[in-house]
């Protein structure tokens, strides 16, 4: 019955996971390059809706040949871990080229590995599921998949950051139950709001990433009561787009937790005289 009324798996969001339904590929498009991906470490916390801190995370990003490689890890306080990493090229558009997502430990219901790769110059790919819950054994499932372009697994920071300002967009990510469904999110503006960095308030974007759900979806998603809730990403305004936070769950079923940067600082100043 678990696996019965698991129809909504997971999708990450940058490291953002989703859980949704939709309709036809026509229906969104690929996201324009608006400013390139580059070096980058950012330093990340992940805490409970009463605040308490759970894991401390990194975002670690490269360019290589074969596209930029983003790697989004949470190492948990309990021992638990979340590890996503996509590669994704950056010609023009956003497109995702591989993805990968392990989750274990006391902090999530089951144990899963997962793995897409689109196949070269097409709009369809491989992908490998294995999950397995504590005491029961292993499960895996193989085959092909479409990808359309606009396929974002692991890649809402990146596609946030480049959407033009007041523009709303639907893209497409992969839903795994365990065997991936092609799903849809609507990704909203909301109104303009302020965050604190330092002692200054600046500007944000406040978007709700919203699954969209077909009738039979989600009428069937209300009777098992997993009907799947928004997402809220903010991302700064002021001259270049930077990442702020993400509220929403890491799993199916999952409390809503906050992840956010936060910045290293220096070490303390020598007393004075020293």
């Amino acid at each position: 019955m678990g696996r019965a009324r698991a129809w909504l798996r997971r999708l990450v969001l940058a490291g953002v996971l989703l859980v949704a339904s939709g309709g036809t590929a026509a229906e969104a498009g690929a996201v324009a390059v608006r400013y390139h991906e580059g070096v980058t470490h950012g330093f990340l916390t992940l805490r409970s809706p009463a605040g308490d801190l759970l894991a401390e995370g990194d975002l670690l990003q490269v360019v290589r040949a074969e596209g930029v490689d983003s790697r989004l890890v949470f190492r948990f306080r309990d021992g638990s871990l979340s590890d996503e990493t996509v590669v994704f090229s950056q010609s023009k558009v956003f497109t995702l080229l591989s993805y990968r997502l392990q989750q274990r430990g006391p902090s999530f219901p089951e144990e899963v590995e997962i793995s897409v790769e689109r196949e070269r110059d097409r709009d369809r790919g491989r992908y490998k599921v294995t999950s397995r819950r504590a005491g029961g054994e292993a499960e895996t499932a193989t085959g092909e998949i479409e990808l359309p372009p606009d396929t974002y697994n692991g890649m809402f920071i990146m596609i946030l950051k480049n959407l033009p300002k007041g523009a709303a967009e639907t893209v497409h990510v992969l839903a795994f139950t365990p065997k991936p469904t092609l799903v849809q999110v609507e990704l909203t503006p909301q109104a303009a709001e302020t965050v604190l960095a330092g002692e200054r308030r600046v500007p944000v974007t406040h978007y709700v990433l919203k699954p969209k759900l077909g009738l039979l979806r989600g009428t069937v998603a209300a009777l098992f009561g997993k009907t799947p809730p928004d997402y809220h990403g903010w991302i700064a305004t002021a001259d270049l787009p930077a990442f702020v936070a993400i509220d929403g769950p890491l799993y199916p079923g999952g409390p809503i937790w906050r992840f956010e940067t936060v910045s290293p600082r220096g070490p303390a100043r020598p007393a004075a005289g020293r």
